[in-house]
């Protein structure tokens, strides 16, 4: 014996398979399609809003502070520093920040954004957003000596920067004059060399 559909239901069958074969063709639609760039499935982006993919990355701004420190909005009113280069790494073993470094950052190895893999250990060259940028030449500062520094005896041969203008705590006996890849290229009146690091290791620096 055949069974019978209610009353109404057997009419109504045909609009309600098409109703759900729609339905059906609609979920595939919004499932296939592909993430855009860096959003998982589902649209939610994996950056944090204000960071970029690496901490304190190119052109990325920290706040106030080289010990305890965090990145803001380069815009911002917590912004001091910007990321001027990034490096993997310690800065003993790894390149040499840019002349006009004003001081480096060290930042440790960290979970990367996601929570996919880990950033390594690294540390970012920072310059100051406004003035007084001490890796200028002359500004008494900065993780590199370069031309236009001045010095000071600082015991058993070592030398440390000061301010050219005489600001700092110490006066400046010494200006490095030029840089050159050996002392032989130092010119006659050089009365010190200065270990400066790079190409042009060797600094000549004439006595004030």
């Amino acid at each position: 014996m055949r069974g019978k559909w209610p009353t109404g239901v057997g009419r109504a069958l045909p609009t309600l398979l098409a109703a759900l074969l729609a339905a059906l063709l609609t979920g595939c639609r919004q499932t296939s399609g592909a993430a855009e760039p860096g959003a998982p499935p589902g649209g939610t982006p994996t950056r944090p809003s204000g960071h970029g993919a690496v901490f304190l990355g190119v052109g990325e701004c920290s706040s106030f502070g080289t010990t305890s420190f965090t990145e803001v909005p380069c815009t911002g009113e917590r912004a001091a520093a910007r990321v001027i280069a990034r490096h993997d790494g310690g800065p003993d073993d790894g390149p040499l920040c840019p002349p006009a470094t004003d001081f480096v950052l060290h930042i440790g190895a960290q979970p990367a954004v996601g929570g996919e893999g880990v950033i390594p250990r690294g540390y970012a060259c920072m310059r100051n957003l406004q003035p007084p940028h001490p890796g200028d030449p002359g500004g008494g500062g900065g993780p590199r000596t370069v031309v236009g520094d001045c010095v000071h005896g600082a015991g058993r041969g070592a030398v440390r920067e000061t301010a050219c203008d005489g600001s700092g705590k110490r006066k400046p006996e010494y200006q490095v004059v030029r840089a050159v890849r050996s002392r032989a290229q130092c010119p006659a009146s050089t009365a010190l060399y200065v270990r400066l690091g790079g190409e042009e290791p060797v600094g000549c620096a004439r006595r004030l």
